[in-house]
């Protein structure tokens, strides 16, 4: 399932980012930024992807926000609020002009969004699991 795999990789080199690094090289720190945006990106698609496989109505249409809300309701989420933060603080991004905007959305994308994307990793491969084996 592309849409996963992708999703997996991509968190995987947002993982790779070196915290260290980014506070002291803007460039090094604005390319965080971008894995995050991208990451994102994938995450969100990929829940998607899965609300519709299972069957479940209302995600084929789905705005960002629309789908994390649905994988709310239907329990795909647990911390639909670091969603819903995720979702501001991605689209604020492409506007960071100073850097004490850019330190914050740093310090959110180590210790609160990072670890979300990973229970959502978690869950998202366990539901292909099922997927497969209801195929299989």
């Amino acid at each position: 399932m592309k849409k996963i795999e992708n999703y997996c990789r991509c968190l995987k080199v947002l993982e790779k980012g070196n915290f260290d690094l980014a506070e002291n090289d803007e460039i090094y720190r604005m390319g965080m930024i971008g894995q995050f945006q991208l990451t994102f990106e994938l995450a969100w698609k990929a829940l998607k992807f899965i609300l519709e496989q299972d069957g479940v109505g209302g995600a084929e249409t789905g705005s960002a926000r629309d789908i994390l809300k649905l994988s709310a309701k239907t329990g795909f989420l647990e911390d639909e609020d670091i969603w819903l933060l995720m979702l501001k603080k991605r689209n604020q991004s492409t506007h960071i002009y100073n850097e004490q905007d850019a330190d914050e959305l740093m310090i959110l994308i180590r210790d609160s969004f990072i670890p979300a994307f990973q229970r959502l990793e978690r869950f998202l491969l366990k539901k292909q699991r099922e997927i497969e084996e209801d195929e299989g």
